[in-house]
C-alpha cells in the first residue's frame, strides 16, 4: 500500500473494482447459478457490510469525533439515499421498477442507474476511511466490499442475462460496469476527507448510512421475495461473523 492517504483509497478503489470484474465474469462459466444460490451469496454480502458499517465506519467514526457528528451523518446518509431512491426513476435489479416518472425513460438507463445508486456508497466508504487516516479500517473495508462485490458483480451480470441485456459477454460487462463507479467514488471520498478533516466521523457515518439503506431497502428484501429467505439469512449470518472475525484478527 502507498503511503498518501488518498493514493491508498485509489489502490483499494481498484482492488474492489477487480472483485467485482471477477464476479461478473463468472457468468461466463456459470450461465444460470440457481436463484437460492444467488439470494445466499447475496445475504453473505449484506452480512459483510452489514458489520463492516459498525466495526469499520461507526465505531471508528465515533472515536474520532463523538457520537453526535457520526449520527447526524448516518441519518443523512439514509435520507440522501431515501431521496435519491425514490426521486431518480430506475429499476432495481430484481424488484422492477421505482421512483418518479420512471415509464418514459428506456429500461436499459432505469437499470444502469439502479447499480450506480447501489455502488455509490460502497466506493465512497472505501475512500473515506483511508482519506481519514484509518488505515486498519479502510483495510477491512476493502476487503469487505471486495468479498460482497463478487457475488453481486454475478448477480447483476446474471439479471442482465435474464432480462434480455444480449449474450453472456455483453452481460458481464453490464456486471463489469456497474462496480465502475466505485473507483472514483473511493478516491472523492478520500480526497474530500483528506482535505477537510472536520468532515471525517461526518463522511464515516454517510457512508455508513448510506450501505445500511441499501441493505434494508434492496439486498433483503430482493433475497427474501422468493422463498429462499432462510438461505438469504444464513448467508447474512456467515457473512457477519466472517467480518467480525477479520476485524478481530486484524485488529
Amino acid at each position: 500500500m502507498p503511503a498518501h492517504p488518498i493514493a491508498q483509497g485509489l489502490v483499494a478503489g481498484v482492488f474492489i473494482v477487480a472483485l467485482n470484474l471477477l464476479g461478473a465474469l463468472a457468468v461466463l462459466l456459470y450461465r444460470k447459478p440457481s436463484e437460492r444460490a444467488l439470494d445466499t451469496m447475496l445475504g453473505f454480502a449484506a452480512g459483510v457490510m452489514l458489520a463492516a458499517s459498525f466495526t469499520s465506519l461507526i465505531l471508528p467514526g465515533i472515536e474520532r469525533g463523538g457520537a453526535l457528528p457520526v449520527l447526524t451523518g448516518l441519518a443523512l446518509g439514509a435520507l440522501a439515499m431515501g431521496t435519491a431512491d425514490h426521486l431518480i426513476p430506475h429499476r432495481h435489479v430484481f424488484i422492477g421498477h421505482e421512483g418518479l416518472d420512471g415509464r418514459r425513460i428506456r429500461a436499459v438507463i432505469l437499470f444502469v442507474i439502479a447499480i450506480t445508486l447501489h455502488n455509490v456508497p460502497e466506493g465512497l466508504a472505501v475512500g473515506v476511511a483511508f482519506g481519514g487516516g484509518q488505515f486498519r479500517e479502510g483495510v477491512l473495508l476493502m476487503i469487505a466490499i471486495g468479498a460482497q462485490n463478487i457475488p453481486e458483480g454475478l448477480a447483476v451480470a446474471v439479471a442482465a442475462l435474464g432480462a434480455g441485456f444480449g449474450k453472456r459477454f455483453y452481460a458481464a460487462f453490464v456486471g463489469v460496469r456497474s462496480g465502475l463507479i466505485e473507483l472514483p467514488m473511493a478516491v472523492l471520498g478520500a480526497t474530500l476527507v483528506y482535505y477537510l478533516v472536520p468532515l471525517v466521523p461526518y463522511a464515516m457515518g454517510f457512508a455508513a448510512g448510506a450501505m445500511l439503506y441499501i441493505i434494508s431497502d434492496e439486498i433483503v428484501p430482493e433475497t427474501h421475495r422468493k422463498g429462499h429467505e432462510r438461505w438469504a439469512t444464513c448467508g447474512l449470518m456467515v457473512g457477519l461473523i466472517t467480518m467480525l472475525y477479520l476485524d478481530v484478527t486484524l485488529g
